[in-house]
């Protein structure tokens, strides 16, 4: 089925809402969190259980006797604490979904970037080959006119070196769309015949007003699913911390039935004593209290309580940030698109015109060429920069960022930050 699904999805150019769906259905990692989860549903299963009962059986035997000894014992300190047990075995599992959903998340977020990333290396190899088209062009032409006496050697070396700097900026280009779309790759989990998918020829537009978000700390702080995780992570301390209170002078308490059978051989006959009886094993505190499991238990549940008060704190902060991110880079996208690049396209323009009516150089022409590719491919990176800022507000406010040990995080771009809206 998850297979079928994937497959239909990857015929069509992949839009970002279908990469998280592929990531979903696909990603090994993912699907590895499940069945961490899965572990601590049987240990939810097992502790909820009685103990199992311990059988002894022994039998020593003499010349003229043999004796057969055989007892059940129970522990009766963990039948008594069953239900405080399968309580605390109950909180971890709700722990573990949430482990899970979080994983779930940032296995989408991650997707969602590497989507971004690649459809927008893809949308500046098209930027690059439009301008690599008008350079050659260019170049030809004046390699024609130089030919004719109509053209200097100066003018013709300036649309040669403005062509090989294109050039070499589309090599560069296509380099990095192909390390972006084995990046994409991996996050989806794909390979064989599936890595033939295709993706858009560009990005979105940013939206014309960004998100309104002035109570954005508060919900982080509701919503973030590791901060949830680790308030159920404190009350499973808590617990066990009662737990520990209430059986700390208690370490072993077994109640057995034992029952012994001897047979004596006295001149010949055989002659049988049952002798049938209770026992008891208890340990007893003299050496340890149990004051060191309890000191034990309450700097543990301290820990927890401190870790969960910082990393309330950093959601909220993350937060702010991530919103400040995501306004500045929206702001920046929609200026570089809708006020710098139309003015370089008029430069263009006026310089085009400018040299055909001999009023400049063709220096200046290609100079204005050269700034417009320069904004052409700074307006795709802010328009990209935009989408994943608004994947980085998203995780803020959710969770599901970067795993804290993936190493290869810290090597994205420090502008990174989700339609079919990425």
């Amino acid at each position: 089925m998850a297979q079928n699904r994937t497959a239909k999805l990857l015929q069509r150019p992949l839009s970002a809402s279908a990469a998280v769906e592929v990531a979903l259905l696909s990603n090994r990692g993912l699907q590895a969190a499940y069945n961490r989860l899965g572990v601590e549903d049987a240990l939810r299963a097992r502790e909820s259980l009685p103990p199992n009962p311990t059988i002894a059986f022994s039998r020593v035997a003499g010349s003229l006797s043999s004796e057969i000894e055989a007892a059940v014992a129970a522990d009766i300190l963990a039948l008594a604490t069953l239900p405080a047990r399968t309580e605390i075995a109950d909180e971890r599992f709700e722990a573990a979904k949430l482990e899970a959903a979080e994983a779930t998340m940032r296995t989408g977020a991650e997707a969602r970037r590497a989507w971004i990333r690649a459809v927008g290396a893809r949308e500046k190899i098209r930027a690059l080959e439009q301008a690599a088209k008008a350079a050659e062009s260019a170049a030809k032409f004046a390699d024609e006119l130089g030919q004719t006496g109509a053209m200097n050697k100066l003018d013709q070396s300036r649309n040669q070196v403005f062509y090989a700097e294109v050039t070499t900026q589309l090599a560069g280009a296509r380099q990095q769309a192909l390390a972006e779309r084995e990046r994409l790759i991996r996050a989806l989990g794909l390979w064989g015949s599936s890595l033939s998918f295709t993706l858009p020829d560009a990005l979105p537009a940013p939206p014309a007003q960004p998100r309104e978000l002035p109570a954005i700390e508060h919900e982080a702080v509701d919503r973030r699913l590791d901060l949830q995780v680790a308030r159920k992570r404190l009350s499973v301390l808590a617990k066990s911390l009662g737990l520990t209170q209430s059986t700390r002078f208690v370490d072993l308490f077994e109640l057995a039935a034992r029952g012994k059978i001897t047979r004596e051989n006295v001149n010949g006959e055989r002659v049988n004593f049952n002798d049938p009886g209770v026992g008891a094993v208890i340990e007893i505190p003299i050496f340890d209290l149990g004051e060191t499991r309890l000191r034990e238990a309450e700097q543990r549940w301290l820990e927890s309580l401190n870790l969960l008060a910082e990393k309330a704190v950093n959601v909220r902060s993350q937060a702010r940030e991530a919103y400040r991110n995501y306004r500045a880079a929206h702001e920046i996208a929609r200026h570089q698109t809708r006020e710098i690049l139309p003015l370089y396209e008029t430069i263009t323009r006026e310089s085009l015109r400018r040299y055909n009516a001999m009023l400049v150089d063709v220096f200046a022409l290609i100079d204005s060429a050269r700034r417009r590719m320069v904004a052409t491919a700074a307006a795709i990176d802010a328009k990209r920069d935009f989408w994943l800022a608004d994947v980085e507000l998203q995780t803020a406010v959710i969770g599901g960022g970067r795993d804290p040990a993936d190493k290869t995080a810290s090597a994205a771009p420090a502008s990174e930050a989700g339609g079919d809206q990425p």
